[in-house]
């Protein structure tokens, strides 16, 4: 098959194969299996003549490292059999607008970018409230500092940024509270994520792998470092082995189901004591090294299976809606 990943400007700018990255992983075993991939970043995707197309680069692999010719090619989306749009956040203008050029074509692309584009990470995780910590959303100081009197401990996420980045601990009675509040808020014009505080996360946040309607097997759980409440580095000292209760299994099963049918066929959920504090959809990491270390498997073949096998589905979807 012909695919094109839309990867993020640094992936772009190191290319060499990265066993941290999940894109990496993808690229090489699609590679393996006798594909064309060519890789591009949000900035290279542009409309002609109301037709999606893209400045890219094919990829190769040589003495089991792969990189990409750097003669850039112009190629119209619809040349391509599906696109995997996996750009890492924030979700800002220049996110938003390539998710908009890949409006203007037939091609099939996981995930969905209007899905991804409807779905915020932190907000829309309340369509799954009944597997969250006691949460509001709200930019309301007076909202805030009553739930943090009536949880004691809170935790606040803007809902646009990434990577761990601005998301505050306050407990009740900490001098700093109304400076927090309206720092976070921007004095009262900014709504945020306000979640229960959960004590447990000091073992560490589950990274739990939804794939279509299933949850795989496979999960790391990611630990805080010693100076932070929580997970801020990717490195192997803070990242063990996870395994799923019967009770985690199926009641996120259930949200991988609904994900699915919303067009987000991959997304990563983040699990503190069994309930979910944020839903990673844009680009999830799939934490692949980490997981075939320490369940010796090679996981990256079981997801390019079923992204193979959903391209196709998806293929044939379009052809029969056209």
């Amino acid at each position: 098959m012909n695919i094109l990943f839309v990867i993020d400007k640094i992936e772009l700018k190191y290319f060499e194969f990265n066993n941290l990255v999940t894109n990496f992983w993808l690229i090489k075993e699609f590679l393996l299996r006798g594909n064309k991939v060519c890789i591009t970043t949000n900035n290279r995707l542009y409309l002609k003549n109301s037709l999606a197309h893209t400045l890219c680069f094919e990829t190769y692999i040589e003495d089991n490292n792969i990189f990409y010719n750097n003669n850039q090619t112009n190629l119209k989306i619809d040349d391509f059999d599906f696109v995997m749009f996996r750009p890492d956040p924030p979700v800002d203008n220049d996110y938003i607008n390539a998710t908009y050029i890949l409006d203007f074509t037939t091609t099939p692309v996981i995930n969905n970018t209007t899905a991804i584009r409807n779905f915020n990470e932190k907000l829309h995780a309340t369509l799954f409230s009944e597997y969250m910590p006691k949460h509001i959303v709200s930019a309301s100081r007076e909202q805030i500092e009553e739930f943090l009197e009536k949880e004691g401990e809170i935790i606040l996420k803007p809902l646009n940024k990434c990577f761990g980045s601005g998301v505050m601990y306050l407990h009740q009675g900490d001098p700093n509270t109304r400076s927090i509040i309206n720092a976070m808020t921007n004095d009262e014009n900014s709504v945020v994520m306000v979640q229960k505080f959960i004590p447990e996360v000091k073992y560490g946040d589950k990274r739990v792998l939804t794939l279509g309607d299933t949850v795989m097997d496979y999960s790391v759980i990611k630990l805080p470092t010693k100076d932070d409440f929580k997970f801020n580095t990717h490195n192997d000292n803070f990242i063990k082995k996870g395994v799923l209760s019967d009770i985690e299994k199926d009641n996120f099963t259930k949200v991988a189901k609904k994900l699915n049918k919303m067009g987000i066929y991959m997304a990563g959920l983040d699990v503190v004591d069994g309930k979910i504090i944020e839903i990673n959809v844009t680009s999830p990491c799939y934490f692949i090294k980490e997981i075939n270390n320490n369940f010796c498997v090679n996981i990256e073949k079981q997801i390019v299976d079923y992204i193979l096998e959903k391209a196709k589905a998806l293929s044939k979807e379009v052809i029969f809606n056209v």
